[in-house]
């Protein structure tokens, strides 16, 4: 199944729907960033709910989430243009802790509770939108659902997962949100209460063939799906950003990177290219600065 996620609209219950299928895209990062299954659950949650919350605005407008809970996997970073491309990692991909009692990946564990969730929305404003939460148990999820209602006033249920297999492969991932519009009665929300008692694991789901729009089906049989958007992990950086970053850091640190290595490799944090400077290139950028 390729990745892609679908909004749509359940008039009878009076809520707004995503849902999203992101297997493809977790598995390149997974490989780009050398990520173990715990890590991988985490930032696969985190970026199929950014992708989620990026198709709530229009595209060109940019939205970055972070998350740090004080636990081993430290910080995680996601971010997209609300155009389907999502770029993101963790500080420390080389996490992995199961429950004993489950065996299911452990992801509240190596995320912590002990710190905060933060949206920026870039709408192209004089100052960007922020939002800033304490996690509440480290698992994504919850931790979206408490932000939409704190942050946003929207009361949410966002159910994400990750499914990975014994070679560390991602076998699926994607997720879904449920926002409760302003017309919304003490029945609807009864009615989503009762769906999600026993619903099943959407990682599951998606692992089974199950499509984003049968799984909004599960729930609301007469939601009705206004539009699809192919999601991909992609990052934009370049060359020419790396360079630009060399810039700022000054004639001095330049200078050592001539005399004393002879040249650098700057490697970005998203998606983990390296890009590697020559002498004479770095001794261009240094007789450039003024």
């Amino acid at each position: 199944m390729k990745d892609y996620l679908v909004r749509g609209i359940v008039d009878s219950k009076n809520v707004r729907v995503f849902a999203c299928s992101t297997t493809n895209l977790l598995e390149e990062a997974r490989q780009k960033h050398g990520l173990w299954p715990t890590a991988s659950a985490a930032l696969g949650r985190m970026m199929s709910v950014v992708l989620m919350m990026g198709s709530m605005m229009k595209s060109e407008k940019s939205l970055s989430c972070t998350i740090n809970g004080g636990g081993p996997i430290g910080t995680m970073i996601c971010s997209t243009k609300g155009d389907g491309k999502v770029k993101g990692f963790v500080a420390n991909p080389e996490v992995h802790y199961t429950y004993n009692d489950t065996g299911k990946l452990a992801v509240g564990v190596a995320v912590g509770k002990e710190g905060y969730l933060e949206v920026v929305r870039d709408m192209q404003l004089r100052e960007a939108f922020s939002g800033r939460v304490a996690l509440q148990t480290g698992e994504i999820g919850d931790d979206f659902s408490y932000y939409f209602a704190a942050s946003e006033q929207v009361p949410s249920v966002v159910s994400v997962g990750v499914l990975v297999n014994d070679t560390n492969e991602i076998l699926a991932s994607g997720g879904f949100i449920i926002q409760l519009l302003p017309d919304a009665t003490d029945e609807d929300i009864e009615y989503i209460e009762e769906k999600m008692k026993d619903f099943p694991a959407v990682s599951a789901l998606i692992h089974e063939g199950k499509t984003p729009e049968q799984i909004l089906e599960m729930i609301f049989p007469d939601v009705k799906i206004l539009d699809h958007q192919d999601l991909s992990f992609e990052c934009d950086c370049s060359r020419e950003r790396m360079a630009e970053a060399l810039y700022s850091i000054g004639k001095d640190e330049l200078t050592a990177m001539i005399d004393e290595d002879h040249g650098c490799e700057i490697k970005c944090h998203f998606c983990n290219t390296a890009y590697q400077f020559n002498e004479e290139e770095l001794s261009a950028i240094r007789d450039s600065i003024k």
